[in-house]
């Protein structure tokens, strides 16, 4: 690897004296606490293979957490997600100033390391401050403090060197699993691959779902919200915030005025229509909930259906806080037998996922390709249902966050030629904001992350979304 043109940054740099532990001092606490709760939720997802939602969620209930203010614990939250979105490379980095790796059972050094890189090489932290915390984080624990001096050492070099390092390592090759490069490849082309697989590296913007269209005054709601928090509004309607912040404190929050909603997750129910007053509608497989909050906000009446109480729970929760109302019914989507027939059946099926690594960078780490063929004969068994719960001229929305074609086009195309009583009805560009380049040959919806919904000035992209309408014969 050539290091060369680096001596530029090495004198830029300020450093205490070689060789000295840098030892914390007291305006580091915070930072420490921090990166504390950031490895907590590192080795929660890497060793216990447990989603970053659910670690956060885990480690901010913690004692370890709740001693901390809500922006560090935002921050422990930031730096975990950057190492799972560039552990590749960060561990390639690192890599450059070791003679060899460290036994298995001295994990906790490489993390440290890793944390620590991360703050250097992607979130413009100062050298001085990553570094420092790092030593002492090493230091405290009596499983790594005897490594404070490696830890030291590898992380001067970082700040000095790591950044022309990292910027010679290729993003796609390092931090996407074989599998996943393999399939992304095959599907979009060398060039589309490595565009949508950087656009999946950034973290995602924050972006809502307005509850109405129109305020009490007859105002734009979207336009008047988008206004009001100082966001953009796009072209299909969601309205775009930066992200960061806690959510329940921004204004409108506790009115119920809105839900967070990725502005991709928000288009198959778009494909239904604006105006579903009293039509029945069915959101199969329905956590989060923000598919069900939209089918309730346009007048249907809605049955939401999912396997899993808590979720459920959530569900109810925010429908409460909306001021929205849905039948909401614990049961399997597999078993599931309604008395009638409905209007509208949506199906966000179980998937890969792959089309949320900008929100969930723990896809990288817990998926595997040996997950799809199950994955498959679940989507496939769980259209075969839903098909059953759509009345003659009905219209079936059959819905993945997935990149992959095997779990969106593939499995449309395999439906319909086991369903002839279904036909697509295919999805026009202009609607609601939807682009052309959107929509497959088929009449099919395909967003990307490296997509942009017109109207985010800073293109900042969306969710991989695969979305299929189909209309049941009368």
């Amino acid at each position: 690897m050539s290091k060369a043109g680096l001596g530029d940054k090495r004198a830029r740099l300020t450093l205490p004296t070689r060789g000295k532990p840098i030892v914390a001092r007291r305006s580091d606490a915070s930072g420490l606490g921090a990166r504390d709760l950031a490895l907590s939720m590192l080795n929660d997802v890497l060793d216990h293979r447990r989603a970053l939602d659910d670690a956060v969620a885990r480690s901010f209930a913690s004692a370890q957490g709740l001693a901390l203010e809500p922006r560090d614990r935002g921050l422990a939250r930031l730096i975990a997600a950057t190492v799972l979105r560039r552990r590749g490379v960060i561990e390639a980095v690192l890599g450059e100033f070791m003679e060899k790796p460290l036994a298995p059972k001295f994990e906790d050094v490489n993390r440290i390391m890793q944390l620590a890189a991360a703050q250097i090489l992607y979130l413009q932290t100062p050298p001085h401050a990553a570094v420092s915390v790092a030593v002492a984080q090493a230091r405290r624990r009596p499983a790594t403090q005897h490594f404070s001096k490696l830890v030291n050492a590898i992380m001067r070099r970082t700040a000095m060197e790591g950044p022309a390092l990292r910027d010679q390592f290729d993003d796609f090759e390092l931090n996407f699993p074989p599998w996943l490069r393999t399939a992304m490849t095959e599907a979009y082309g060398d060039a589309e691959a490595k565009s949508i697989a950087i656009a999946s590296l950034r973290e995602a913007p924050l972006d809502l779902t307005i509850k109405c269209r129109q305020n009490d005054d007859g105002s734009n709601a979207h336009e008047h919200w988008a206004a009001r928090l100082g966001g953009a509004l796009l072209a299909t309607g969601s309205v775009r915030l930066p992200s960061g912040g806690r959510v329940s404190e921004r204004e409108g929050y506790t009115q119920g005025a809105w839900w967070v909603q990725d502005a991709a997750a928000a288009l198959p129910v778009h494909l239904l229509g604006h105006d579903l007053t009293g039509l029945r509608a069915v959101d199969l497989c329905a956590a989060p909930g923000g598919k069900t909050a939209q089918l309730a906000a346009r007048g249907a009446r809605v049955t939401a259906v999912d396997i899993s109480n808590v979720r459920l729970q959530r569900i109810a929760e925010n429908l409460q806080r909306l001021g929205l109302s849905a039948e909401i019914i614990e049961a399997d989507a597999m078993q599931w037998q309604p008395d009638h027939t409905f209007d509208a059946v949506l199906l966000d099926a179980p998937c890969s996922a792959t089309g949320t690594i900008r929100r969930h960078p723990d896809i990288l780490h817990l998926k595997d390709q040996k997950d799809l063929a199950g994955l498959i004969r679940l989507q496939k068994g769980l259209l075969d249902r839903a098909a059953a719960l759509v009345r003659p001229g009905g219209t079936l929305v059959y819905c993945t966050c997935s990149l992959l074609p095997a779990e969106g086009e593939h499995r449309i195309q395999g439906f319909l030629a086991k369903h002839p009583e279904f036909a697509r009805n295919p999805i026009m560009a202009a609607d609601d904001g939807i682009e052309a380049e959107w929509i497959t040959p088929e009449g099919d919806l395909r967003t990307l992350p490296c997509l942009s919904p017109p109207g985010d000035p800073e293109n900042r992209g969306m969710d991989g979304f695969f979305a299929a309408r189909l209309i049941r014969s009368a």
